[in-house]
């Protein structure tokens, strides 16, 4: 049975681009997500329960990509008395803005052939 013409498709299509730096992801939906939810929160650990991962592992990512750019994507300063708190730099923002331009123009070049592909999934 299919779907009337003007119902929306149950199925959904996401691109991951990923950039490899050696055999490690320098860049990919992942770090995006948490750079956007640092920049949301002010926080890596704000970010990390958000996005339902260890401090640690956030902190990791962070650290990773950091190395992998030429300028940080993240600043942190410590905790203490008044907290500490993290900041997304210019260079993060516009790696983010980057990052999901690319995720549209793909989407918007492939669009014949993803909703072909749609059509070909069972409702």
């Amino acid at each position: 049975m299919n779907s009337p013409p003007n119902e929306p498709s149950p199925h959904r299509m996401q691109l991951r681009m990923r950039v490899y730096r050696g055999g490690d992801i320098a860049i990919g939906p992942g770090k995006i997500a948490l750079l956007q939810a640092i920049e949301r929160t002010h926080s890596i650990s704000a970010a990390a329960r958000e996005l339902g991962m260890s401090y640690r592992r956030a902190w990791l990512l962070i650290d990773q990509l950091n190395r992998s750019l030429r300028e940080p994507a993240v600043t942190a300063s410590a905790g203490g008395a008044h907290g500490g708190g993290s900041a997304v730099t210019p260079s993060g923002l516009a790696l983010i803005q980057c990052y999901r331009a690319i995720e549209d123009t793909a989407i918007a070049a492939a669009a014949e052939q993803i909703a072909a592909l749609k059509r070909m999934l069972a409702p």
